[in-house]
């Protein structure tokens, strides 16, 4: 990467890029990471961990640049920061049989309020996906005591978004309300126990999997899936979940 970057005899692409315009990169090869242990792939999965490696290399690299930090020392910063959250591994402190869910909790608010976090909702990153911030930002929430006691609560606020979002006149305002609906939704899935964005990502591939299923259907039959009427569809999409249970359609 030094050589790519070089001002005389480095590529031109790379040497024009900064954190702003690799980020995008950077959030893309997570993802592909995490694609490929969703396939189950062991080999697009080396291949996808090295290409997150890169981007790693890659804002170190223009970092040691501006003289702020090399990449030895974001491997000695991770380093040390493993060592501080698991102190009754590596350092004298006794395990006091606390769930390592509430223990990680704890040094991560002391780390947040070390670097000057003033509110509960501080440092909830900007750019993780919005399921998941949401549901990042509702559990420091209720960490902080604000939350509903079970789940009978963020089921009601969902059907109360629901109708706030039938009554909304403009776009701006189905907007708005659009946006509270999701964010209830994210929280009543929290109150069962669920991730929200594993969740969405499970049905995303499930309607993925089916859809793909109709339109096999009507090719089998001779037929334009996109010319059939919706009952028609609608016959395929239940001849698709029947073949998903094993039962013939």
């Amino acid at each position: 990467m030094a050589q790519l970057r070089d001002p005389k005899t480095g590529c031109e692409w790379d040497r024009a890029q900064d954190f702003g315009t690799i980020a995008p990169y950077t959030i893309e090869e997570a993802y592909e990471v995490a694609d490929a242990i969703a396939r189950g792939d062991m080999a697009a999965l080396r291949d996808e961990l090295g290409d997150l490696l890169l981007q790693v290399v890659f804002h170190a690299r223009m970092a040691e640049e501006a003289g702020h930090f090399a990449f030895d020392q974001v491997a000695e910063a991770i380093c040390d920061k493993l060592e501080a959250r698991h102190p009754h591994i590596f350092g004298q402190v006794p395990d006091e049989h606390a769930s390592q869910t509430d223990r990680w909790e704890t040094l991560k608010s002391q780390e947040r309020a070390a670097k000057g976090a003033a509110g509960a909702l501080d440092g909830v990153a900007l750019a993780l996906p919005a399921l998941m911030r949401a549901e990042k930002l509702q559990k420091r929430a209720a960490r902080a005591g604000f939350d509903w006691p079970e789940a009978g609560g963020p089921a009601a606020k969902v059907t109360e978004e629901m109708d706030e979002l039938s009554a909304a006149a403009s776009l701006s305002e189905r907007t708005e309300e659009a946006g509270d609906l999701l964010f209830a939704a994210v929280n009543l899935a929290r109150h069962h126990g669920v991730a929200p964005e594993d969740a969405l990502r499970s049905a995303n591939a499930k309607f993925e999997r089916r859809f793909r299923q109709m339109e096999q259907f009507a090719q089998a039959e001779g037929k334009v899936f996109a010319t059939l009427s919706l009952d028609e569809q609608e016959m395929l999409w239940q001849a698709a979940k029947a073949s998903e249970r094993g039962e013939t359609p």
